[in-house]
């Protein structure tokens, strides 16, 4: 109902400030459906908040969490103090990596994006060391194996580089931890910049870093399509 986190609603339902249709619920995987049940918390109505999406650029340096053990600076410190609902990141980009990331209240939508069978299309600019040749480009779309798990690309191109480093290009559908770098790692080439510059249809383009904005309605129509 975009109130709170998963994690935060588990903990609001254990500790009793939960009741469904009167009846006060500690169990979190409770069936309930909120269109004809009516859930209350602290003794008040909820009620579905209206769908926000947000894109933002994430700058290095920055974890994509609530709140972290450690106690290193997260993405929602780009979003303090904007007049915001509370808002989960759609997907992720590890600490060292950058660029566009999704956020939304709307757990539904984000699924959509995100579940197994989405097949969304992302895009990243990836600055390695050393200069790929073309059989390692073609290795890296026909996929290979780190620890047990077959990692490919839809598509890799060299777009640009020097002497030592070179840009690629690379198209991903699908989501594994730390994907792009483990299959760099296993051709030999250490990543040095990790840059998603699109999701689906949406692109990055001209958000400065560290800067957000909200989805018009047609961009968020084409990413539920996409």
């Amino acid at each position: 109902m975009g109130v709170c986190s998963r994690s935060e609603a588990v903990r609001r339902i254990e500790s009793g400030r939960v009741r469904v249709n009167g009846n006060l619920v500690r169990d979190p995987e409770l069936p309930a459906d909120a269109a004809t049940d009516r859930i209350e918390m602290d003794g008040l109505p909820l009620r579905a908040r209206e769908r926000v999406c947000v894109a933002v650029n994430k700058p290095r340096g920055l974890v994509v969490s609530a709140a972290d053990e450690q106690g290193r600076d997260t993405v929602y410190a780009l979003l303090r103090g904007a007049a915001l609902p509370w808002l989960a990141p759609v997907g992720r980009l590890d600490k060292a990596s950058e660029g566009l990331l999704l956020m939304s209240n709307d757990p539904a939508w984000a699924a959509r994006l995100t579940g197994p069978e989405a097949h969304v299309a992302k895009t990243y600019r990836v600055q390695v060391r050393g200069l790929p040749d073309q059989a390692t480009l073609e290795r890296l779309r026909a996929g290979v194996v780190d620890m047990g798990e077959r990692l490919s690309a839809r598509s890799v191109r060299a777009i640009g580089g020097g002497e030592k480093n070179a840009w690629l290009e690379v198209v991903l559908v699908e989501g594994r931890n730390r994907q792009i770098r483990r299959m760099l790692a296993a051709c030999g080439h250490d990543v040095l910049r990790l840059m998603r510059v699109a999701i689906g249809p949406l692109e990055l383009g001209k958000l400065p870093k560290g800067g957000w904005r909200i989805l018009t309605d047609a961009e968020i129509r084409a990413l539920s399509g996409a």
